[in-house]
């Protein structure tokens, strides 16, 4: 299983953290976020670096790719399928839904094949980072071989429940982390985030 830590800003915190390896970091593109990040850093090559959009223009988000050098893209709006379509092999695409008290993964169906990952997170008042979980037994009922990343709240009191989900045949791709691990929106306790790691055997 692969991790990713999302809402980097900080350049000192992001070498910090690169250190621990993860997958991919992510980087808020969304003004409305406390952890807005224009400009994405350079990061390490074994890094994925991924651009978070929440309702960008298919051209804001192609000159992104392009001036950032963006590994994949987030997409936590109201996208369709069209405009992850028209995305498809410029990087890889990472579709974020909300999930509520339920869920219908019917719904899903036209991103099937425009889509490279798809990412769970729970319903809030922010399109991400509100710092909790949704009910994951919701994702029993995941119909799809689509393989996802795993969000919402995830911290160190998750680590049970993440080897039990590590059990199933749910095709869990990744786990994303954000502000449980945070001193201060955009600030990642580096610390804590190895720990986790390592509890994780990630």
């Amino acid at each position: 299983m692969k991790w990713k830590v999302c809402g980097m800003r900080d350049a000192k915190n992001i070498a910090d953290v690169a250190t621990l390896h993860p997958d991919y970091m992510g980087f808020i593109m969304w003004e409305g976020s406390k952890r807005y990040c224009p400009i994405p850093p350079e990061v390490p090559e074994y890094i994925i670096k991924v651009g978070v959009f929440v309702d960008a223009s298919l051209e804001n988000i192609e000159n992104a790719i392009e001036d950032f050098k963006l590994g994949a893209v987030q997409l936590h709006g109201s996208e369709t399928p069209s405009l992850c379509r028209a995305l498809q092999g410029k990087t890889q695409v990472i579709k974020a839904f909300s999930i509520g008290k339920t869920f219908d993964f019917d719904s899903l169906v036209d991103y099937l094949p425009y889509c490279d990952f798809f990412l769970f997170d729970t319903k809030g008042p922010l399109p991400g980072g509100n710092g909790s979980s949704f009910d994951w037994t919701l994702l029993n009922d995941y119909p799809f071989d689509l393989p996802f990343f795993l969000s919402g709240g995830i911290g160190l009191a998750e680590t049970e429940k993440i080897n039990e989900i590590r059990k199933t045949d749910l095709p869990v791709y990744a786990l994303d982390v954000n502000s449980t691990f945070e001193v201060e929106p955009g600030l990642k306790n580096a610390k804590l985030l190895k720990v986790f790691k390592e509890k994780i055997m990630l």
